[in-house]
């Protein structure tokens, strides 16, 4: 197969002979760089005969460095501008175009079983603008366990609240939540150089792995509801933060300390104490 790939000039004429701009109000920022789209799809782990999801493929730059590297691609695109040249870069190719928005799609229709026998597990490759980062990364984790690897490419911030670990500043809801389902590192950075237009931020690749069962023997909704409320207050210790859920006495049951922090606590912490069980002072779980 040949080495597919679009240039900043392919891109650019693209654009112009669409009468397109780039979207600020989407975060729309192309990849021009084949040396960038390589090392995201080796960190990707993409293989031959891989079935990936690309969320926000935009004009399809990696979506052929997906194709390149073997894999049947799905690419899901928001802007409904961007599905004309994108269904051209990618005709002939095993790519499925998606109009929709990631957040609400019917994904059950779109993740079909593998029709050769193997594993019905996709991996989802993204370039996330910030505002959708976080919560998309979050939902589809809790909702669609069909997706076992990620690599999502995302604002340097947000990437480091992805993949941060208990104790520093960068802990937070997603931090906790995301190592629930599987482990998540920054595994590279990406120059604002290699986009068209040059974004204002830096970019980081956080690499997610999915547990074949939770990394924590909890339930999510529980666990979740207790890290929402913990880091919603995180200057307050845990026996204000956590008062409307547990009290003092039953976080020390937990062993963990009611003059703790939010960030201070490691997910098995929290695993306890979403497993509380009401005692006699009760607890407001399920109330």
């Amino acid at each position: 197969m040949p080495h597919l790939r679009l240039t900043r000039t392919e891109i650019l004429g693209l654009l112009e002979s669409h009468g397109l701009e780039p979207s600020r109000a989407l975060g729309q920022n192309f990849l021009c760089d084949p040396n960038t789209i390589d090392k995201i799809v080796r960190l990707a782990g993409v293989a031959a005969g891989d079935r990936v999801v690309e969320i926000g493929p935009g004009l399809g730059s990696l979506t052929l460095g997906l194709v390149d590297a073997g894999a049947e691609v799905t690419a899901v695109e928001i802007d409904r501008y961007l599905i004309p040249p994108l269904t051209e870069v990618v005709a002939g190719h095993p790519v499925t175009v998606v109009h929709g928005d990631a957040l609400t799609l019917d994904w059950p229709s779109i993740l079909v079983p593998s029709t050769t026998g193997g594993p019905d597990t996709w991996s989802v490759v993204a370039n996330l603008p910030y505002n959708v980062a976080t919560p998309l990364v979050l939902d589809l984790l809790a909702a669609r366990p069909e997706f076992s690897r990620w690599l999502v490419m995302v604002q340097r911030e947000v990437g480091e609240r992805l993949a941060a670990a208990p104790g520093g500043r960068t802990c937070g809801i997603p931090s906790v939540l995301v190592s629930y389902w599987g482990e998540a590192n920054v595994v590279g950075r990406v120059s604002a150089d290699v986009f068209h237009p040059k974004p204002r931020v830096e970019s980081v690749l956080v690499r997610i792995e999915r547990a074949a069962v939770p990394r924590v023997d909890a339930d999510f909704h529980r666990l979740s509801t207790l890290v929402r409320a913990g880091f919603g207050q995180r200057r307050k210790m845990l026996r204000r933060s956590l008062s409307a859920h547990l009290t003092s006495d039953q976080i020390e049951a937990c062993e963990v300390a009611p003059t703790a922090r939010a960030e201070e606590l490691d997910l098995e912490a929290w695993g306890r104490l979403a497993r509380f069980e009401a005692g006699p002072t009760g607890s407001t779980f399920g109330t």
